[in-house]
């Protein structure tokens, strides 16, 4: 099942800024997270959403600009709505404009050039920000899947408590035999369901082979000019990495608590940041180019459970906004903020700098994959002060991690065979 994501972005109405901030929270069962049940968006009714938010892009370090002697550019907020989601995003749009009309028309009629007889579907469309750079944690899995495998999961820990003094002394084969019973029977009583995968369009397999193809083959006729490039490329970095001011003040103290007010309400986070690229072309450029090729190795190498060595991220993205100017990164999470930061840092700071540090007030780094990170403190103020709080937020399966997720589907894969070869069966026992 191909996944998708969309993110409907609109400028706000400022008369009605107030108005859009009550409709979002009334949202909420509590600070930042959504009732699944609200009346405006009711997420429950959706069952290929993962993760969704709504949130007022209101960047509060435009002025950093000031630092490289340019006036700030006056940006209207906007309202951004985000959603990653199982499926063509053709079908969301049609099914979000059919369940959640009256909510949806209500929250973006407080936006620029919308009016109730809009077309909502085609509106949204027409209102969309394609990603950069897009990240999914576990290619093909679907919500349906997610909750499927962890009723499987809590039928296997209930049977093996039920029957422990057997299983205790049983070997790993007896054991996988006795839990492979169990669950063919449960299936066929309708005690678990394992709904299997739904085939993969054509279509899907046509356009993801070009693009594993294309990617590689355009860096191949381009290899010769970069190269020629390259030495001017270096001098060009490395001469504006010496001279970017450095802009790392601590974070106002009323922003840092408002943010953590909307946190760690459960295993897992959402974290949404906005800010702008450091001037001139060369930055948006630069920045672009690793995009691109970034969203390669997301889309065909990182697809099992890891980002570089991170294996806690659901989805992230990166989108370009205001033509290249200004970025919007937004991810889902497990763990605090803080160990998310030091994963990062101590995991794939080198991909952090790559990207990241062609941010306006990023700490300092050389040749785009050296430093930068590994100024924790700077770091971690840089990533505070372009936090932006997030409204509303939904995730589909509270409670689970990346890792419940992961470990679910390899205990299904288990069970799907009567017999396991020693080394698969050994790896699949230590799961229980």
């Amino acid at each position: 099942m191909p996944q998708s994501n969309v993110l409907v972005n609109a400028p706000i109405r400022p008369e009605r800024l107030g108005e859009l901030r009550s409709l979002l929270s009334s949202m909420n069962e509590q600070p930042g997270v959504a009732n699944p049940e609200n009346l405006l968006f009711p997420f429950a009714a959706f069952p290929e959403i993962h993760f969704a938010r709504f949130v007022i892009l209101d960047d509060r370090t435009e002025g950093d600009m000031a630092a490289y002697n340019i006036a700030p550019a006056s940006y209207p907020v906007s309202l951004a709505f985000l959603a990653d989601f199982d499926g063509p995003a053709e079908e969301f749009r049609r099914h979000a404009a059919t369940r959640a009309r009256e909510g949806l028309n209500k929250v973006f009629s407080c936006c620029e050039g919308f009016s109730g007889t809009s077309d909502l579907a085609a509106w949204m469309k027409e209102h969309e920000t394609p990603p950069a750079t897009i990240y999914g944690n576990w290619r093909g899995r679907t919500v349906t899947q997610v909750h499927e495998e962890n009723l499987l999961r809590l039928a296997l820990e209930q049977f093996l408590q039920a029957e422990a003094a057997s299983f205790a002394a049983g070997t790993p084969e007896q054991t996988h035999a006795a839990l492979y019973s169990f669950v063919q029977k449960a299936v066929r009583e309708g005690r678990l369901m394992l709904t299997p995968a739904p085939k993969t369009p054509v279509t899907w397999w046509i356009g993801n082979v070009l693009h594993l193809i294309t990617v590689p083959l355009a860096l191949l006729l381009l290899a010769p000019f970069l190269l020629l490039y390259l030495p001017i490329f270096a001098w060009q970095l490395r001469s504006r990495e010496k001279s970017d001011p450095e802009i790392a003040p601590r974070p106002e103290l009323s922003a840092t608590e408002q943010l953590a007010a909307i946190e760690d309400h459960d295993v897992t986070n959402q974290f949404t940041a906005m800010g702008s690229v450091k001037p001139g072309q060369f930055r948006r450029w630069t920045l672009a180019f690793l995009l691109w090729v970034l969203n390669w190795t997301t889309r065909h190498i990182y697809t099992r459970g890891r980002l570089a060595r991170v294996g806690t991220i659901h989805f992230a993205r990166w989108v370009f906004i205001n033509d290249k100017r200004r970025m919007l990164f937004a991810s889902n999470y497990d763990g605090s903020l803080s160990t998310y930061m030091d994963d990062f840092i101590n995991k794939a700071g080198f991909g952090l700098n790559l990207v990241f540090s062609n941010g306006l007030g990023y700490p300092k780094s050389r040749w785009l994959i050296l430093d930068g990170s590994k100024d924790e403190q700077k770091f971690k103020y840089f990533l505070r002060r372009h936090q932006l709080p997030t409204e509303v937020w939904y995730k589909a399966y509270p409670g689970l991690t990346a890792f419940d997720l992961e470990r679910n589907t390899l205990l299904r894969q288990g069970l799907e065979k009567p017999v396991l070869a020693d080394a698969e069966l050994r790896r699949w026992v230590a799961l229980l």
